[in-house]
């Protein structure tokens, strides 16, 4: 099909028609993929799985204490686990999305930063040990930010601007 790169992901433009944008404004997977995975990435990449393992560490723990502690309530427990533990699934796709430069990565990286951000802020509100915890969630999502929405980061992932343009450098 016109338009399609080797992979089957199309480039086309309005109504599959073939963009008119040449590959040097809008890389293929393939011209992306031949350039180095730049610092700024693996690290946003590292970050975002470190937020993922955080939060599944943190459901396992809920689990087992539902299940053979003495919780308050073992329904809620046991919910609050399994929760957990499925919202750690999308910054650990997301990082290996990073990894492996998909640009849909991006958006479940962000959207896990943006989310992170309000927990940060209620874990500083609070008189326990969850103050510490609440900067390093703070600093950990402020930085995956500042990484992921890099000019740097966006080519390397082949992210275009609107049109289907690159933006400048």
């Amino acid at each position: 099909m016109p338009g399609e790169t080797p992979r089957g992901r199309g480039r086309t433009g309005v109504e599959g028609y073939p963009s008119q944008v040449s590959s040097e404004q809008n890389p293929t997977p393939e011209t992306v993929d031949a350039e180095p995975r730049p610092g700024r990435l693996t690290v946003a990449a590292a970050l975002a799985a470190l937020e993922g393992l955080a939060l599944a560490a943190g459901g396992v723990y809920l689990l087992v204490m539902g299940f053979t502690g003495h919780p308050d309530d073992r329904r809620q427990a046991v919910t609050g686990g399994v929760t957990l533990i499925v919202l750690a699934l999308l910054p650990l796709l997301a990082a290996r999305g990073l990894l492996l430069r998909r640009s849909w990565s991006r958006g479940p990286t962000i959207i896990t930063q943006i989310m992170a951000l309000p927990v940060a802020y209620n874990l500083l509100q609070a008189d326990s040990l969850a103050i510490p915890g609440g900067i390093a969630l703070a600093v950990v999502a402020v930085v995956t930010l500042v990484l992921i929405l890099n000019p740097e980061t966006t080519r390397a992932l082949g992210i275009t601007g609107p049109g289907g343009v690159r933006e400048p450098e």
